[in-house]
């Protein structure tokens, strides 16, 4: 069932409905406030993150209305009047909103997606915003990583037991393929987003059976054209293995022998592959594939294939749909900015002693430079909405975070990351389907340098505000929040 289908409204932070009765009562409900979704740092102190969530965020989005039970519950709480009430029945979303498209390569605070919207609107929808994009975020940014690790190998999303609930494995394994990975073993992942799903056998149907050997045979024979065969649940060697190799040389004929595979799933993978590959290669099984799952992460698969490991795919399930290394994206919605009632857009700002929550004010805009002759992005530059960048003249560029480190720009092709997706409420955007948003993430990471993707001390690539922004910024901390 999609997030459309289930009514939500209420999946919410309470605080956004004391603050909207604040916002009615105060008779600023109307006012036109800007919110910037963004994120501080990147997990596991990557170089890049990919924005994934917009689907479920537009979902939600058209969807919100308060239903008479909902209105019900909140007049059961003894915090909200009738008039407040009697205003939510009412509620639509009837405001602008404007994103990075979905499996867009990102970095921290950068407005991946700015809302438009009279304030009480604005501020009702910040929740779900953002608890879609920091769970989808997070799942493909750590699918990207786990899938450079495999070095063109298949890797396949294994986490739904370990899932942190149905919405986080079903969501989980949409973000994980558009983050790279080739399958999932959440079926209804295909079902719903036509996620390849696929799967063979558990420890327990060669335990249900009276030998591993029949084990092996029956399904040999239920699946004669693509046999994977599970061989470690008495011992891999001196039972799976020649258990699987009979098996497949007594149930299937030479074609279907080529498109075979053993999985491992415990034990020392790098001697055990080894072991593997030279016995299934003298038996003349040179096409069978090496499968193997267990708590993998980027590092353990990257660790076993420098030791020589022997693997065709991996089945990757908890270190991903948890991130467990670092489970928290973080991603924040902050207001940058108000409406005047002459239209006016009065910029606004949150001041902090810890640097990093310093917001950047105003309305903007986010652009990508290219270098014309690597095609490579180069940097990403965020500006006020209304200003324009000349791309015949050089563009002189600074490290925000170190500020007397400046890059010059002088070939390049300049590309504005975000398109508008709601327009007074109306959607004017649409959704492409879920291989396309993977094929457009793989374009993405094409385009970025190496350096960048790398695991450990990634390059740091530059984010910068534009002048005016910047000037904007510092006159607005000078004024303690307003500009003098």
């Amino acid at each position: 069932m999609n997030i459309s289908e289930r009514h939500l409204t209420l999946l919410c932070d309470f605080y956004e409905l004391t603050m909207s009765r604040g916002y009615f009562h105060s008779g600023v409900k109307d006012q036109i406030a800007y919110f910037d979704v963004f994120f501080r740092k990147v997990p596991d102190g990557g170089g890049y993150a990919i924005a994934v969530g917009l689907e479920q965020i537009i979902e939600y989005v058209k969807s919100i209305n308060f239903t008479d039970e909902d209105i019900e519950f909140l007049r059961s709480k003894n915090v909200f009047d009738e008039e407040f009430l009697s205003y939510l029945k009412g509620f639509r979303f009837t405001g602008d909103m404007w994103a990075v498209p979905e499996g867009t390569v990102i970095f921290p605070s950068e407005p991946i997606l700015t809302v438009r919207a009279p304030a009480a609107e604005a501020q009702f929808i910040e929740t779900f915003i953002l608890l879609i994009l920091n769970h989808q975020c997070l799942m493909a940014t750590k699918a990207s990583r786990i899938v450079r690790a495999a070095d063109g190998r298949a890797v396949s999303e294994f986490g739904s037991r370990r899932a942190h609930g149905p919405d986080a494995a079903i969501y989980g394994a949409r973000a994980a393929y558009i983050g790279g990975c080739s399958s999932t073993a959440c079926t209804i992942a295909d079902q719903m987003f036509k996620t390849p799903a696929g799967g063979t056998m558990a420890h327990s149907w060669v335990q249900m059976l009276d030998s591993e050997y029949e084990a092996f045979a029956t399904y040999c024979k239920l699946y004669p054209n693509n046999a994977t065969l599970l061989i470690d649940t008495y011992d891999v060697l001196s039972s799976g293995l020649p258990n699987a190799i009979k098996a497949f040389k007594e149930c299937l004929n030479d074609e279907q022998r080529k498109h075979t595979g053993v999985r491992i799933d415990s034990g020392d993978i790098t001697y055990l592959t080894k072991k593997v590959r030279k016995k299934l290669d003298e038996n003349g099984l040179c096409d069978c594939k090496i499968i193997i799952s267990n708590s993998l992460d980027e590092y353990i698969i990257r660790d076993i294939l420098m030791q020589g490991a022997k693997v065709d795919s991996f089945g990757v399930g908890e270190r991903l749909i948890t991130s467990k290394s670092e489970p928290v994206f973080g991603c924040v919605y902050k207001l940058c900015a108000v409406e005047g009632k002459d239209g006016n857009i009065i910029p606004k700002i949150k001041i902090s002693e810890n640097a990093a929550k310093i917001t950047n004010p105003d309305f903007k805009e986010l652009y990508r430079f290219y270098g014309k002759e690597t095609g490579k992005a180069e940097a990403d530059l965020i500006t006020l909405h209304d200003e324009v960048v000349d791309e015949s003249a050089p563009y002189e560029l600074f490290d925000p975070d170190h500020v007397w480190k400046r890059k010059v720009m002088d070939d390049y092709t300049l590309r504005k990351l975000r398109v508008k997706i709601f327009e007074k409420g109306k959607l004017v955007y649409e959704c492409p389907s879920v291989e396309e948003i993977r094929n457009y993430c793989k374009k993405e990471l094409d385009s970025m340098w190496d350096e960048v993707l790398r695991f450990e001390n990634p390059h740091n690539y530059y984010v910068d505000l534009s002048q005016k922004l910047w000037d904007e910024k510092h006159a607005l901390l000078k004024g303690k929040g307003k500009l003098k």
